[in-house]
């Protein structure tokens, strides 16, 4: 077996793989609950690569997240489901029905403005498309939250759900009002802490996330983004801390907490110091 630049050499390696007794012992236990943590762990660091501005990453990250699609369609080959021709046929003839502007005759193209609607109303009918072909007990009445899908990161599907709702006026006018929300739900967490159930922690802490998210989304705030802007800033002022005990000769082990919270702050300082403040503001 020799690299290739074909998709078919991908979907034979994937097959050699998952041949039973020849293939891979890892491969060969997998399935599609088992897969899926592995194909939004890929998403995640090509969105990634992308922040990073990494090309070779990225090529690197998608062929590594192409590799997700592949082994998702060959279980499925083996269930007799569908194959990945299957799934490239479906993906072309979706994008194909999105964009008449782009593909229709010279008759039916649109202007610009109307491609938007035109979006919308075409996956409106591809929705109801499916709704009709599943099963009977499938048709009954769905919850106006039915349509955010289940397997989004946790993050944007807290976020999908508080938006849904707001459409029919579930939701805060201001968000002075989540924060006491916040407030609230971190009241809840401390009383489950004095009572020890870690089962209502686990649930508090939930609630109080949840009520994060929203605050991120009355204030126009990815709480995704903004979250991987935090864990930038972690990673930067613990860097310092490492450093800093390096110049000393000394280890992370070696040092008290006190020392360390002291070398944080300062790192604090140190990363607001290259930053300009805008005119007019300071910090204190």
């Amino acid at each position: 077996m020799t690299p290739s630049r074909d998709i078919s050499r991908l979907i034979e390696i994937m097959a050699a793989l998952r041949t039973p007794v020849t293939g891979c012992p890892w491969d060969l236990i997998q399935n599609f609950e088992t897969i899926a943590p592995y194909t939004i762990e890929e998403a995640y660091e090509v969105a990634d690569a992308i922040t990073r501005g990494d090309l070779d990453d990225l090529r690197e990250e998608l062929g590594d997240l192409l590799l997700q699609v592949v082994y998702h369609a060959r279980m499925a080959e083996e269930q007799n489901a569908f194959a990945f021709g299957d799934v490239v046929e479906a993906i072309t003839r979706k994008m194909i029905r999105r964009h008449p502007h782009v593909f229709a005759d010279k008759d039916g193209n649109i202007q610009p403005a109307g491609v938007k609607s035109a979006w919308e109303r075409i996956k409106a009918e591809e929705k109801a498309e499916r709704a009709a072909r599943r099963p009977p007990k499938d048709a009954a009445h769905k919850s106006l939250l039915a349509s955010v899908k289940a397997g989004l990161p946790a993050l944007t599907r807290a976020m999908e759900l508080q938006r849904k709702a707001s459409t029919v006026g579930f939701d805060w006018n201001d968000p002075r009002a989540v924060l006491a929300k916040i407030r609230e739900e971190a009241d809840e967490i401390e009383a489950a802490l004095d009572r020890n159930d870690k089962q209502e922690i686990a649930e508090e802490t939930g609630d109080l996330m949840f009520a994060l998210v929203n605050l991120a989304r009355h204030v126009d705030a990815d709480p995704e983004t903004a979250l991987r802007a935090t864990n930038a800033k972690f990673e930067r002022r613990f860097a310092y801390i490492e450093k800093a005990l390096a110049a000393q000769g000394r280890s992370l082990e070696g040092a008290s907490l006190e020392e360390m919270d002291a070398l944080w702050n300062e790192a604090k300082t140190a990363n607001e110091a290259v930053v300009p403040a805008k005119a007019g503001t300071h910090t204190a």
